[in-house]
């Protein structure tokens, strides 16, 4: 009797194994949130797999994936992260590649700036969120605009910075700055205030903003982990990225 009850408490866990076994954990950027949801639910449609999405910065990311997170899939904002997880064995060689192309645009709710949009940045009085330049790529991407505008040393004591592409955007949008360099993909957000002002950043003006995605060495889920990476350049995952305001690794060849 004791037996047959302990057969059929096994069985009764075999099914709840098997579903843990078939559900990856992936790891992504602030700046890809919306369509990394919009990804999973398409990968679970096309593979059954379920996917669960975790968010914050590259950099926090990047440091838990090292402390021994169980993630199972990394899509960062940056390419260096990718590579660096990739040299050191924590990223599973040969799954890393560019998923999208990320762009800025300058937003602002302020009705003040609506005459000037184009030329705002030059009159500005207030605050300008940029992204964190040390940890985060979107921060990187706007202080090079900046260098290359020459308003870096004019602007620099009025920034403030987010830990993250999605906090920049939300200073802007509860008014604690005039105005931010902030992702193209965010401001694609139905919810967000309306802006006064916006114009998109001339991507020539600062080094791509190249995101890629890794395979986490100790997945438990290696070969469905591959399997999402390589769902990303299908025709499908391209449409969802395009549709979100990014660009894909051909349209900077």
């Amino acid at each position: 009797m004791r037996i047959r009850r302990l057969l059929y408490l096994l069985a009764l866990m075999l099914p709840a194994v098997s579903a843990a076994g078939d559900r990856l954990t992936v790891a992504v950027a602030s700046n890809f949130t919306q369509v990394a949801l919009e990804l999973a639910e398409a990968f679970a449609r096309d593979t059954g797999a379920a996917v669960r999405v975790s968010t914050g910065s590259t950099g926090k990311l990047y440091g838990q994936i090292v402390n021994g997170a169980p993630f199972d899939v990394f899509l960062a904002a940056d390419a260096a992260r990718p590579a660096l997880l990739e040299q050191s064995a924590a990223g599973l060689a040969g799954t890393r590649r560019t998923y999208a192309i990320g762009s800025l645009v300058f937003w602002s709710r302020d009705a003040e700036l609506a005459d000037q949009c184009t030329d705002a940045l030059a009159n500005l009085d207030g605050r300008l969120a940029i992204a964190n330049p040390v940890t985060a790529p979107y921060g990187r991407a706007a202080k090079e605009y900046l260098l290359a505008e020459g308003l870096w040393e004019a602007l620099e004591p009025s920034l403030v910075y987010g830990e993250s592409a999605a906090q920049t955007l939300q200073f802007v949008a509860t008014g604690n700055a005039q105005a931010g360099l902030v992702a193209a993909s965010h401001v694609r957000n139905d919810s967000l205030p309306t802006a006064s002002c916006s114009w998109p950043v001339p991507v020539s003006l600062h080094a791509p903003i190249e995101q890629q995605a890794i395979v986490i060495a100790s997945s438990g889920r290696t070969d469905l982990a591959r399997e999402f990476i390589d769902f990303l350049g299908s025709d499908d995952a391209r449409d969802l990225i395009l549709a979100a305001g990014y660009r894909i690794p051909e349209d900077v060849e």
